[in-house]
């Protein structure tokens, strides 16, 4: 299982990484679409849409079940993953790289300090 040192998470298998500009992306963990199994449909949010931290989001279906995908922290959608509408396994390939979801626009920045760190989230994974 990967997760990447350079990454914040979510008990709820979500990550973020802060980008230079200020703005984050957003994307699932390794583990979580490794308990989804081969993802096969997403919905994303859309362009301009406002989200609040733990708020529903997005949606992947698998062969297996469907699933939200919550918003780690607040902000306005800037972008949308393009690539996975065509390939959603993509995620399953590359979850915390090509597989990103979506990118936000911080509207707190404060809120990634109380995100889970590498060795905090690997730790609720062992539990």
């Amino acid at each position: 299982m990967n997760v990447p040192s350079n990454l914040r998470y979510t008990e709820a298998h979500e990550w973020v990484r802060a980008e230079d500009d200020g703005t984050v992306t957003v994307g699932i963990t390794d583990n979580a679409q490794g308990a989804l199994g081969d993802l096969v449909y997403l919905e994303l949010p859309e362009v301009g849409r406002k989200l609040a931290a733990a708020e529903a989001c997005a949606v992947v279906e698998s062969v297996k079940a469907a699933s939200d995908v919550y918003a780690p922290v607040s902000g306005d959608v800037i972008e949308g993953n393009s690539a996975l509408a065509d390939d959603p396994a993509l995620i399953n390939r590359d979850p915390e790289g090509e597989g990103w979801f979506f990118k936000l626009k911080l509207a707190d920045a404060g809120q990634l300090d109380a995100l889970l760190d590498e060795a905090t989230y690997l730790g609720k994974l062992e539990k």
